[in-house]
């Protein structure tokens, strides 16, 4: 069973061996149908613009996939097709499949998101277009392997610096070398990303465009209606943008109505009146929650990982938090509770630990997939309030 056997696989590595997922796919590469693939990469915003796309594809009639990650609370969230996240029988059926192609060295060798990949893609043989995310980089991200038609480049900001750089022209050029054909840009924190962009595409002769350059003023009206259809923050409209750029590209005639569904669970997403969740997990993603959120204080639901830069993080959200309730989570990537009570001291920040919502704060749940799993984890625990998916 599929379950058992991720199981087996480590989520998080120290190292990560580029050359294997190119020389597997090498592989079994003649036993794949690869449908028309768009490659998203960046550093936020992948999985929503992802969805609004792939929402808008099945809409318009196409047979679409859409592989994301990390999931919330079902592993299923990462491999969605036509509409909806694919059954457990469908996953096993695919990987009892992909395991009578792989040998078994190579398979117990792959790491969860490599194997992931290569069974989604699997999967989506039948698809005509597949939407497809990259994981932490680009270049040599396991979902790079696969030709595609079209890049998406959303935001790109500082994130995982111990595997793609420690400035932004490291990362950048990391993430930005995964484009193959063509690449659509939104728009960019640092004027560095664009330049560099521009010379990747002089260097390979690629094309590489704008969002803005395929929107035109009924587009911008569209955003506008669909945005507020679904009730979107700021930054998700800037991702729905691009997705409409996407549409453009692909020369796809659109209605406001085929976004109707497009909606990512977990981007500030209102539980309910008072508790506002996001998966964000870096600066980026925090200056995007306050520019949306500016107006109203917060309780603030949080934890981090070692590997961010909560200081920064909680210095950016501090203008709207009254106070941090700081959620246990049993994950070895954690920050120690001293340290990060460290740091909220330095930064004059109240604190406590979280125990539950009271009806009469505003609560707002942040720090990474993990702790917005927690935390619905607890919320179900106590009481279903909710339909997560």
């Amino acid at each position: 069973m599929l379950k058992e056997f991720l199981q087996a696989k480590p989520l998080f590595y120290n190292e990560i061996d580029y050359t294997r997922m190119p020389r597997v796919y090498a592989m079994i590469q003649s036993h794949l149908n690869i449908p028309k693939i768009i490659h998203i990469i960046g550093t936020n915003g992948k999985g929503t613009t992802g969805r609004f796309l792939a929402s808008a594809l099945v809409c318009l009639g196409w047979s679409v996939g859409h592989y994301t990650s990390p999931h919330i609370l079902e592993f299923n969230e990462r491999i969605w097709l036509n509409g909806a996240n694919v059954s457990d029988v469908t996953l096993d059926e695919t990987h009892q499949k992909l395991q009578k192609l792989l040998p078994s060295k190579e398979s117990d060798a792959l790491s969860y998101f490599e194997y992931t990949t290569l069974l989604a893609m699997m999967l989506y043989e039948n698809c005509d277009f597949v939407v497809l995310e990259a994981g932490l980089g680009g270049e040599y991200d396991a979902t790079a392997v696969f030709p595609n038609i079209l890049t998406l480049v959303t935001p790109i900001d500082y994130d995982h610096e111990a595997f793609l750089g420690k400035d932004i022209k490291s990362i950048a050029t990391t993430k930005l070398n995964a484009i193959q054909k063509s690449a659509i840009l939104a728009k960019q924190k640092y004027n560095e990303v664009e330049d560099i962009a521009q010379e990747i595409a002089h260097s390979k002769a690629l094309k590489v465009y704008k969002k803005d350059d395929f929107l035109t003023q009924e587009d911008i009206q569209n955003r506008v209606k669909i945005s507020k259809n679904l009730a979107l923050a700021s930054y998700l409209s800037e991702n729905l943008s691009l997705s409409i750029a996407a549409l453009k590209f692909l020369e796809l005639k659109y209605e406001v109505k085929d976004f109707d569904n497009a909606q990512l669970f977990g981007r500030l997403t209102k539980l309910r009146e008072n508790v506002i969740i996001d998966v964000g997990h870096n600066p980026l993603a925090a200056s995007a929650i306050v520019n949306s959120l500016a107006g109203k204080k917060y309780v603030l639901v949080y934890n981090s990982y070692k590997d961010k830069n909560y200081r920064e993080i909680l210095t950016i959200l501090k203008p709207i938090i009254w106070h941090v309730e700081i959620i246990e989570v049993e994950e070895s990537r954690i920050e120690e509770r001293a340290i990060l009570e460290q740091t909220m001291q330095e930064l004059d920040i109240e604190y406590s630990s979280f125990k539950k919502i009271e009806e009469a704060k505003q609560y707002l749940v942040f720090g990474s997939f993990s702790v917005v799993e927690k935390f619905l984890k607890m919320e179900q625990h106590g009481k279903s309030f909710h339909n997560y998916n």
